[in-house]
């Protein structure tokens, strides 16, 4: 390269350098901020995040005074557990997981076989009972008729007695005067002596029929209360029997089935559960929040199984006890050291509307929203 290449290219960028000046002093003289993007940001997003936040703050605040929620609440039911009132093996199986049921339908058929058998039993030894009356009966007619029998012997012997002492007395005396003979004194000492065995012997047969007609009088009465008993034990045998067959008491579904055709189950063992449709929302809100509820407000539920939809609600009633207090443990604050603890009061929550499409069951994880104003 000569001299005058070189000349050239220093001149042109001398021009350069003279035309790229002029353009700075322009943008120092416009007056704008030519900071950098990010440092405007740290300014104008606290900004908006301060005033987002107090408005925000505003809204909850406001929210909170005339509703109140609570993230501890659950769906309810009342659930019927199902175990059997007698024990053997399941005959019939009539069930399935999850199966919907209704009110007296039936379920589970136990084994009657034994039950069968001891009903036919007690009915033959009431059968027998009844007879053993029958003749009972016939022996307090029997005794009836010889207590009166002997009653009328003892009535006769007795007119008897009667004349044969007097009798005797006249003969006596006039024996002793000398008026009558010995004969007709012996005769009627005799006649004396007769009517007073016959008189005793009438009295004996009297005693003795009135003694068998208290026995067949009290054996009656054991009889009765032999009747009396063996057909309780028939009204329980035919109850026994009818327990063999398990029906539905309500409708719902079946559910914690631990049950099978041919298992050997015992009374009162559980064998599964019936969840009935009709449910309910428990809510336990604090103490402090149930300053202005009552029962009758509205309330918006949202169940967690069902995000964007929100059920309609009112408070039914609110339970006159905290929960800790309706434990089976309810805590004894005299003693020991006391920590004050914000206690939980269960409100029930009804539903407003048909939620029989929905499947909501109890254990349901639920946050309602009470108008309290």
């Amino acid at each position: 390269m000569n001299n005058e290449e070189k000349d050239k290219i220093s001149n042109e960028e001398e021009r350069k350098a003279d035309t790229s000046q002029p353009e700075a002093d322009d943008d120092l003289d416009d007056g704008e901020d030519h900071r950098p993007s990010y440092k405007k940001k740290r300014v104008i997003v606290p900004a908006i995040t301060a005033v987002i936040f107090f408005l925000a703050g505003i809204y909850f605040m406001i929210h909170s005074i005339y509703y109140q929620s609570t993230d501890d609440a659950f769906v309810e039911g009342h659930i019927v557990s199902i175990a059997p009132r007698v024990s053997g093996p399941v005959e019939q199986m009539l069930i399935d997981d999850n199966m919907p049921v209704k009110k007296g339908q039936l379920l589970i058929v136990i084994d009657p076989n034994d039950y069968e058998v001891k009903l036919a039993q007690t009915k033959a030894k009431l059968a027998e009972a009844k007879a053993t009356l029958n003749i009972s009966e016939k022996d307090i007619t029997r005794s009836k008729s010889g207590v009166q029998e002997s009653s009328h012997d003892v009535a006769s012997t007795s007119s008897k007695l009667d004349f044969a002492k007097k009798d005797y007395k006249r003969y006596s005396d006039m024996y002793k005067e000398g008026i009558s003979s010995k004969q007709d004194y012996d005769s009627s000492k005799t006649g004396l002596t007769v009517a007073k065995s016959n008189y005793n012997s009438a009295i004996e047969k009297q005693k003795a029929a009135k003694a068998m007609l208290d026995s067949a009088k009290a054996k009656k009465e054991a009889t009765l209360a032999d009747i009396e008993r063996l057909e309780a034990e028939v009204k329980e045998c035919e109850l026994n029997l009818s327990y063999t067959k398990i029906y539905a008491p309500q409708d719902g579904l079946i559910t914690n089935r631990n049950v099978e055709k041919g298992n050997y189950v015992q009374i009162a063992q559980p064998m599964f559960a019936i969840v009935p449709e009709k449910v309910w929302v428990v809510a336990n809100f604090k103490e402090t929040q149930l300053t202005n509820m009552k029962a009758g407000q509205p309330v918006a539920i949202k169940i967690d199984t069902y995000p964007g939809k929100k059920f309609k609600g009112h408070v039914d009633s609110i339970q006159r006890a905290t929960g800790a207090k309706a434990s089976l443990f309810p805590p004894e604050n005299a003693v020991g050291s006391y920590v004050k603890i914000v206690q939980r009061v269960p409100v029930k929550i009804v539903f407003d509307e048909d939620i029989s499409k929905y499947n909501i069951v109890p254990g349901m994880s639920v946050v309602p929203e009470v108008k309290v104003k």
